[in-house]
């Protein structure tokens, strides 16, 4: 018996095409939708963000006034690219390379010390490129922490169930480096958010928790010491004394923070409206399509708009402790441990500055700030959670 009804010849390839890319060992059924879903919607808002706080400067200057957007939009696609390789190649072949990329990011340090790196609000952290662009070093300097300690830490030996103290204090010379250059710059924030992601790799590790104790005790004691040599820079210090009294410099010190606060605050639930905040469009918070971009969520956005915006990044931590735990091996654990440590602590650094509750230090809000370097570490970094994901049971 016929039904009169027949299949066009050309749609057998196409079903087994998505036959073919549905099937469970696929990447596309691999991938933790969760985690790419919950980045790409930050990177659309961020494009919205970063073009509310620039278009109404560019207007009266005469400038595109979309110019940001562009990039920003442009930085996302090519850290996607960057994302998608470093989620192609086996994240346990990258201990190969450990060392090489160890090496580029200190070069790339160096270089930033070097009279071809430039100064940028206090911070000599800058590489200047021709077309308008920079690329910051400390931020990809992250990356290659990352996977160099995870593959120190993870290098057991004799088959025992922790790294040795030896393989400890190797893997915190290997991060010391690299710290020191970047506290060299000086950036206090990059600085930070590098102990907060070694603190995390070495007590996900297995090693002794004196080594976690020392470390916080050490951290504690190095704070101390430079507030009273010198180490840390007049503006870095006057940051300091504004966070513990937001009164003492209204005009100076405290001035970005009182006005963050302003632009939060006026944004009640559901804000001002897009493109309509005051301070905003007013341009009075500075740095605010980088460090400050958490403000224009909270303004223009209003609270529902600003809980949105850490919902997501709340998703993506959680994702990123998700893969950690999984993780086939202490490598792959190690290295989701490092990149969940990095965007936790720089996140709440970044909108805990904007709302007062933590010193300002200059750090971007992860793939929401107008920043290259920022995006193409970040995204490398989702890309190598992907990595660990896609290979757990490989």
């Amino acid at each position: 018996m016929t039904t009169g009804y027949r299949v066009a010849p050309y749609t057998v390839p196409v079903q087994r095409r998505a036959a073919g890319l549905l099937h469970r060992d696929s990447v596309l059924r691999r991938l933790d939708w969760s985690l790419l879903l919950s980045v790409l919607a930050l990177c659309a808002i961020g494009a919205v963000l970063v073009w509310s706080a620039t278009r109404q400067a560019a207007v009266q200057t005469g400038d595109d006034p979309q110019a940001y957007l562009k990039r920003h939009v442009l930085n996302a696609v090519i850290g996607l690219v960057l994302g998608v390789v470093a989620s192609v190649f086996d994240y346990r072949m990258l201990r190969a390379y450990a060392p090489v990329l160890y090496l580029l990011s200190l070069a790339g340090l160096v270089a930033v010390l070097s009279p071809l790196g430039s100064t940028v609000n206090g911070s000599h952290s800058w590489i200047v490129l021709p077309a308008g662009f920079s690329v910051q070093p400390s931020e990809l300097a992250k990356v290659a922490l990352v996977v160099g300690m995870s593959m120190l830490l993870a290098e057991k030996r004799d088959a025992e169930d922790e790294p040795r103290d030896v393989d400890v204090v190797l893997a915190l010379a290997f991060a010391s480096v690299p710290l020191a250059l970047v506290m060299l710059q000086p950036d206090l924030g990059t600085a930070l958010v590098i102990c907060a992601l070694v603190l995390g790799l070495v007590a996900v590790s297995g090693a002794p928790i004196r080594w976690v104790v020392g470390l916080v005790l050490s951290a504690v004691l190095v704070a101390v010491v430079a507030a009273q040599t010198g180490m840390l820079k007049d503006y870095q210090l006057d940051r300091f004394r504004a966070f513990f009294d937001p009164t003492a410099d209204p005009k100076g010190a405290g001035f970005n923070v009182r006005q963050a606060q302003i632009a939060i605050g006026s944004g009640g639930v559901d804000g001002q409206g897009l493109f309509q905040g005051q301070q905003t469009q007013g341009e009075f918070v500075p740095a605010q399509q980088t460090d400050f971009i958490f403000t224009v969520a909270g303004e223009e956005l209003g609270f529902i708009g600003a809980a949105i915006v850490v919902g997501l990044i709340g998703l993506v931590l959680w994702r990123a402790g998700r893969i950690a735990m999984q993780a086939d091996d202490l490598f792959g654990r190690l290295v989701a441990t490092g990149i969940l440590c990095w965007f936790a602590f720089q996140s709440f650094q970044n909108i805990g500055m904007t709302l007062g509750i933590m010193p300002v230090t200059g750090v971007p809000l992860p793939f929401v700030s107008y920043g290259g370097s920022s995006m193409f570490a970040g995204l490398i970094a989702v890309g190598l959670l992907q990595n660990v994901h896609m290979r757990r049971y490989a």
